[in-house]
């Protein structure tokens, strides 16, 4: 099955997940009859991406660290556990909500499957609320590659659909 990800305007509440989010996208993918709830989905997103987002991950990762800025999940509440770097915050089988509070951003992301068993969706939230002029910079870089790295995730939901998680 091809994987056609695309971009969709957000249905979430904006302000339930994240008060004054001023950036907000989402993007959604048809996955036929795959029978996988929230956390298998975004765990087969960020566990099992294409190798290239690892790469920009650890190249962030060392760019962000001179500013102080989290690189990974360390200190953050994580009340429903971690899925990769991402504190799990709030889960139903249909929706599932991760991601924390940092000194230059405040971040959500919001994986819903819907859809009847022959016919289900995986659609993926981001919600970012800026806190400084830091967060504004940083969101205003990453945003082409948030994009990118988010269309490629999604499309490995298809491409592993079949695929037992390992």
């Amino acid at each position: 099955m091809m994987a056609t990800v695309r971009e969709v305007p957000p249905e979430v509440d904006a302000n339930t997940l994240l008060a004054g989010a001023q950036f907000i996208d989402a993007f959604r993918v048809q996955i036929g009859a795959s029978a996988i709830d929230a956390r298998e989905a975004c765990t087969r997103m960020v566990l099992h991406g294409p190798s290239w987002i690892d790469t920009l991950l650890r190249l962030r990762n060392i760019l962000v660290t001179p500013f102080g800025l989290k690189t990974s999940g360390e200190g953050a509440p994580a009340p429903h556990g971690l899925i990769g770097l991402f504190p799990v915050v709030d889960e139903t089988p249909e929706r599932l909500v991760a991601g924390f509070d940092d000194y230059h951003l405040d971040f959500r992301i919001v994986v819903d499957v819907s859809g009847d068993a022959a016919d289900r969706e995986v659609t993926s939230t981001t919600l970012v609320r800026t806190n400084n002029l830091l967060g504004r910079t940083y969101l205003r870089l990453i945003t082409p590659f948030h994009k990118l790295v988010v269309r490629g995730m999604m499309g490995r939901l298809v491409e592993r659909a079949d695929d037992p998680v390992s």
